[in-house]
């Protein structure tokens, strides 16, 4: 005879796929969109710009999260707080567009960082590609998915991708969507 539970004695937590971007600066081009199939949430860290994108992602049917930035207007800042602290499959999350970086964080959060680090610390704005722990924080894992839109400095639009499941994040993964002047400018060697 098979072994048989009751999903309700037994505390079992889902396994979620999440898709991480941020500084789309209104690009809402196919190389984006076809990842959204594989998350099962999809997450963005400001700096949207139009509407865009919003309104794909939003259609997907999915969980959206996402906070505004410092392009945003107001259309973006009444869909998404400056701030998105929420909880997902047992991992505290803290998002924010400008956060900065482990050794160097916006000073307007640092107090409430230190009081209360969350376990995963999700920035934008610097259009730098950075997963890392973060010692003195309580090994907080920081992260910045780079920027996957075209404007910028960055050479290359990258996101992440992860897996949140029972307190932990898993299988970080970068996405390379290929350079930013791909397709707009030619290639420069």
């Amino acid at each position: 005879m098979p072994f048989l539970y009751h999903k309700e004695r037994i505390n079992l937590r889902e396994v979620k796929k999440i898709l991480l971007l941020s500084d789309t600066h209104s690009c809402a081009e196919p190389d984006i969109i076809k990842h959204f199939a594989e998350a099962d949430e999809l997450w963005h860290a400001g700096d949207w710009g139009q509407n865009e994108l919003s309104d794909i992602m939003e259609s997907t049917g999915k969980p959206v999260r996402g906070v505004w930035g410092n392009i945003d207007g107001l259309d973006i800042r009444n869909r998404y707080p400056l701030h998105n602290q929420f909880e997902c499959e047992g991992v505290n999350v803290w998002m924010t567009h400008i956060g900065g970086y482990p050794g160097k964080y916006n000073p307007k959060l640092i107090k409430t960082l230190k009081a209360d680090p969350p376990a995963l610390f999700i920035c934008g704005h610097s259009h730098i590609l950075r997963v890392m722990r973060d010692k003195q924080l309580n090994d907080m894992l920081y992260m910045n998915p780079g920027a996957a839109g075209r404007h910028g400095f960055h050479h290359m639009r990258t996101m992440l991708k992860f897996v949140v499941s029972n307190g932990q994040v898993s299988e970080v993964a970068v996405i390379e969507l290929g350079k930013r002047t791909a397709g707009i400018l030619p290639d420069l060697q």
